[in-house]
């Protein structure tokens, strides 16, 4: 019975429908973030490639991960964070891996993945 009622409580949190990000491990996004500083709000853009999704339901987590003056910086943001105002998919890759831990110990072009192809961009050509 506890089960059902935090089932309850926790859809009402989820986003839905077009406010859900579509993404996948290897994209590269922009997240952009809403950041209150007083009284005023503004919205922050963190760019990186996702590496990992963790959870589900109103737990999922994702990490973005990005260099900044030739430092790694990751940070985990929440998917159904009203904090977050949306994200947008910048580039698709080609992985083979739930998680992309092994992009820590690279460096530079070493770091680069491979742009995954779309049906839109096969027929251009």
């Amino acid at each position: 019975m506890s089960k059902q009622i935090l089932d309850l409580v926790e859809k009402a949190s989820l986003k839905q429908g077009d406010d859900l990000p579509q993404f996948e491990i290897g994209d590269t996004v922009n997240v952009h973030t809403r950041i209150l500083e007083g009284d005023k709000e503004r919205i922050q853009i963190f760019t990186g490639v996702v590496i990992a999704r963790s959870g589900s339901g109103s737990k999922e987590m994702f990490a973005v991960r990005r260099i900044v003056n030739n430092e790694g910086v990751e940070r985990k943001f929440p998917v159904h964070s009203p904090r977050i105002a949306k994200v947008e998919v910048v580039r698709s890759a080609v992985v083979r891996r739930a998680k992309l831990y092994y992009l820590r110990d690279r460096v530079g072009k070493a770091t680069r993945l491979k742009e995954r192809r779309t049906d839109q961009a096969k027929n251009k050509a």
